[in-house]
């Protein structure tokens, strides 16, 4: 769906709030806390301090207001009161917020304490696969020209990519479309245009790309049981590029 400039300045005011949220979450130190209590002080964050709404609270009937999900969990982690991050962890959280009736969505993997070289890389190999994808982006090129950036690069790197699960559309609704793969053909695939508004979220493994899901039906691990990693950004396809409408104050435009 197309988006007029009036309404990609609150997809961006939105952004703006959410990319606030992270910047909040890394003044706090996660190791020794539970994913719930994380859960919880990001929604008070976002109804208290933002005086906005955690979208994805009460979306398909989940109840959370953010995704926490550990190191061989691939997406959908539930918050628990037993889930401790502990050193040595890695953990994606993946937050939604919604402000005058535009929702943005952005993730990051965080990582907790001592963690080691091989974890570092595999994190670090997933942020710069996220900004191939990214910088991709512009009018008149071929959404398949954005998974192929980004798997290039992970298999490259050793990694695949999850196919699972993919970017969407987004705005009104979370989930919009076109679905954004992470993986493709060059020059296949939807015609980029100006206004259109999209999530690009890509899953790296370290071992295989299957997944499963657990017995709560939400949580999906690595079928082989090796780590995951995703970072996430909603974007706008501008006039002559990409504008990353989630973008963090500690980041500049590229990985």
């Amino acid at each position: 769906m197309i988006k007029t400039p009036a309404e990609i300045a609150l997809m961006a005011e939105a952004g703006r709030l959410l990319a606030s949220v992270f910047t909040h979450l890394d003044t706090m130190t996660l190791e020794g806390l539970s994913t719930l209590e994380i859960d919880r002080r990001v929604e008070a964050f976002i109804v208290d301090e933002l005086k906005a709404r955690p979208a994805s609270k009460g979306q398909y009937g989940y109840g959370f207001v953010l995704n926490s999900s550990i190191n061989q969990v691939v997406c959908h982690g539930v918050p628990s009161a037993d889930d401790i991050l502990k050193s040595g962890d890695i953990v994606n959280l993946d937050i939604t917020l919604e402000k005058d009736g535009f929702i943005a969505d952005s993730s990051k993997t965080y990582l907790i304490g001592s963690v080691g070289p091989q974890v570092r890389r595999l994190v670090r190999t997933t942020y710069e696969a996220m900004w191939k994808g990214i910088q991709a982006v512009r009018p008149g090129v071929k959404l398949g020209d954005i998974g192929f950036a980004i798997e290039k690069h992970a298999r490259k790197a050793g990694y695949s990519v999850v196919r699972d699960y993919c970017g969407h559309g987004i705005g009104r609704e979370m989930h919009e479309e076109p679905q954004v793969l992470h993986f493709g053909k060059a020059g296949t695939g939807v015609t980029l245009r100006e206004g259109m508004t999209f999530t690009i979220e890509p899953m790296l493994n370290q071992g295989v790309r299957m997944v499963l899901t657990e017995d709560d039906g939400w949580t999906v691990v690595t079928s082989d049981g090796k780590l995951s990693a995703q970072f996430e950004h909603t974007v706008a396809v501008t006039k002559d590029g990409v504008r990353v409408l989630t973008l963090r104050p500690d980041e500049t435009r590229g990985a």
